[in-house]
């Protein structure tokens, strides 16, 4: 009786028998509350070190991944002008064939017609040799 008049006053006894001035139940789920509160806050302050932990890990990679790229895109140029380069000499090589070729041709005319005239002179130079 003496505990429903204090309850009526919103005074409860707890297990120690102290005064409290919520029920022991709403107390109890205060408490319980309370726990589950500070478990969140902890597993909220890890996930967000965790997720600093990743972000961090994923700028180390991208900055690593930009470079390759980089030294990738460095060497596809590379091997585009290296390849430019080659057919720059080979047009040059084959024009160069052109004109040993053309040279070849006029060396080989003037071949002959310095061997014909040489026929000639050494037939003119028998002739002139019988006639006398």
């Amino acid at each position: 009786m003496a505990d429903e008049t204090l309850a009526k006053a919103g005074l409860y006894f707890d297990e120690l028998n102290k005064i409290r001035v919520l029920e022991p139940e709403v107390a109890q789920q205060t408490l319980e509350l309370k726990d589950e509160c500070k478990q969140f806050v902890d597993k909220i302050r890890e996930f967000h070190e965790r997720a600093d932990h990743f972000i961090q890990v994923a700028d180390t990679l991208s900055t690593a991944v930009e470079a390759e790229k980089m030294k990738a895109i460095g060497c596809r140029n590379l091997i585009k002008s290296m390849s430019k380069q080659r057919e720059a000499q080979e047009q040059q090589l084959l024009a160069l064939i052109g004109e040993k070729k053309l040279e070849l041709e006029r060396l080989r005319v003037q071949y002959e017609s310095l061997h014909r005239t040489d026929a000639d002179q050494l037939e003119f130079i028998e002739q002139f040799i019988l006639q006398k």
